[in-house]
């Protein structure tokens, strides 16, 4: 509900502040006095494109303001998707700057436009008769059928649902291009794991290989060696353990006279025990030491195979050829597994695509229950606007695929004549007839949903005295569920507002501004007076006027 307004150096608006209150209130004024112009200053607050144009004084800034009482509009969810802070009086501010540049704050946090009409588009609906774009959008139509059918919970589901098989889909769409992307490499990939499981790698399998080729390659040299060092150490006359035998033997003999000997006779007693180990290993070494022609040239092959895996990988060593071969193996699995992981999430879309049937089923039962109260209401209350012969014909024709509020397309056919064809209301309904027939559409929604704020604006031009008279009914019973206002040149309608404002223009030093004022009950009076009659009020047109307002 919008409860205050102020306006600074808009257009012919100098300074202007207002309070609004609930039900149903009247604007009226002479043609040009500003009513437009009030209308601007809540579109920029609504989030329209500001124009440097609309500064009365171009080297000061330009201040729209409203304050909204939203405690009743559900918009926590909202606020939060656009990250503003949530305040049961929210305070709207648009600012033009003498630069051309805007800036927009939304409880003093700014915002940008596309927020800005997020938020306008639940506060304000400004409705004239030439704005019925909205009537003729499908949209809309379902907005007033859901409302009658109470599908808003069903809806609710029916989104959440939609937007987990719309994953699904996107899944199932990237599993088909890595499954077709991997067709083509996974004949390659088979290969190269292949080669690489055959290898048969171990870590530091390399080093081990490398030492084992060095001992092959030089089975001959190392025998002779031995051989050598064998025969050096054993020889029986001059081989190093018969000497350190010899040095033993005489060591002992000089540790029987002296105690001091005793030190170095065990010493070379040890190095002669450890001498002779060494020629146990040297025994042994010759004893398992083969030429072997065989092993040496698998050895080879085997350090020729890693050497060229490790080149064709770019690895350093073997252990990155494993993992290569680990990173390899769950190509080739996922590859060889896609099948069925396509086949599982077409199951998955199946069970979904099921459920999303039965929600949108639901939904279109509800809708064709509420479609012929909708047409009997509506032709009931343009009935009253003049409109006797109006007739709907609304039906729900099946969709092939899942929209984004059900299974349901849309046919909503007016025809204003009996016997007339019907035909959409973008060609069967006048602009008067449009008005009259958003009135009603409004009126209805006012029974099932919480509306915005609505200003109507000049809906009335053209209609006859009674008409008018039902349309000020009609908007005085929307208003015990919602703020109207009505802006109008009809005297029969200004009569029915709980609050009537003024808009007119005075001229100040020679520069014409236009201001707002809230009338009392006399000033009522002598304004109904001068709807009805004209400036020169008559004592008829004051008794007409106290009439209507009574």
């Amino acid at each position: 509900m919008l409860t205050g307004l102020t306006i600074k150096n808009y257009a012919l608006i100098d300074q202007m502040q207002v309070n609004f209150n609930d039900g149903f209130t009247i604007i009226t004024g002479e043609t040009g006095a500003g009513k437009s112009i009030l209308l601007g200053g809540l579109s920029l607050i609504l989030g329209k494109r500001a124009d440097l144009s609309s500064l009365k004084n171009p080297e000061k800034k330009c201040i729209i303001e409203a304050t909204f009482n939203i405690s009743n509009y559900k918009l926590k969810p909202l606020f939060a998707s656009e990250d503003l802070d949530y305040e049961e009086q929210t305070i709207v501010r648009r600012e033009i700057l003498p630069s051309g540049k805007s800036r927009a704050f939304v409880n003093d946090s700014p915002v940008n436009l596309s927020s800005l009409q997020k938020l306008g588009e639940q506060l304000i609906d400004i409705h004239s008769q030439n704005e019925t774009l909205q009537l003729v959008d499908d949209s809309f139509q379902f907005q007033v059928i859901d409302a009658l059918a109470k599908t808003e919970a069903d809806l609710k589901s029916y989104t959440t649902t939609l937007k987990t098989y719309k994953i699904f889909q996107k899944e199932l769409l990237e599993l088909k291009q890595f499954q077709a992307e991997a067709i083509k490499e996974h004949d390659y990939n088979s290969f190269l794991l292949k080669e690489l499981e055959e290898a048969k790698l171990k870590e530091g399998e390399l080093q081990d290989l490398e030492e084992e080729y060095e001992v092959l390659s030089n089975v001959e040299a190392i025998q002779e060696k031995l051989k050598i060092s064998n025969q050096l150490l054993t020889e029986e006359q001059v081989g190093i353990i018969e000497n350190l035998r010899e040095v033993k033997n005489n060591l002992q003999k000089l540790s029987t006279i002296s105690d001091k000997y005793i030190d170095i006779f065990n010493r070379v007693n040890s190095c002669l025990i450890e001498l002779d180990d060494v020629v146990t290993d040297i025994d042994n070494y010759q004893s398992i030491l083969e030429v072997n022609p065989s092993r040496l040239e698998q050895v080879d092959a085997k350090l020729a195979l890693i050497n060229n895996l490790m080149q064709k990988h770019v690895a350093q060593n073997v252990l990155e050829l494993i993992k290569i071969k680990e990173e390899l193996s769950i190509k080739v699995e996922a590859t060889e597994n896609v099948d069925k992981d396509i086949a599982d999430k077409q199951n998955q879309i199946e069970e979904i695509k099921q459920t999303l049937n039965n929600q949108a089923k639901i939904i279109t039962e509800k809708r064709n229950k509420a479609i012929p109260n909708l047409i009997q209401q509506l032709q009931n209350i343009l009935a009253k606007l003049g409109m006797p012969n109006a007739q709907f014909e609304i039906t729900l024709i099946p969709a092939s695929d899942f929209l984004n509020n059900g299974k349901d397309q849309l046919s909503f056919l007016f025809s204003a004549n009996k016997g007339g064809q019907f035909n959409t209301l973008k060609k069967a309904a006048s602009g008067g007839e449009l008005s009259r027939i958003m009135l009603a559409i409004k009126a209805i929604l006012s029974q099932y949903i919480k509306l915005p704020s609505i200003i109507f604006d000049e809906i009335d031009t053209g209609v006859s005295g009674e008409i008018s008279n039902k349309m000020a009914d009609i908007m005085s019973q929307m208003s015990k569920q919602m703020q109207v206002f009505s802006i109008t040149h009809l005297p029969q309608i200004a009569a029915k507002g709980n609050t009537h404002f003024k808009v007119y223009k005075e001229d100040i030093n020679n520069v014409t501004t236009s201001n707002l004022i809230k009338l009392d009950y006399d000033e009522r009076v002598v304004e109904l007076a001068q709807m009805l009659g004209g400036t020169k009020i008559s004592d008829s047109a004051i008794a007409h006027a106290k009439q209507l307002l009574n």
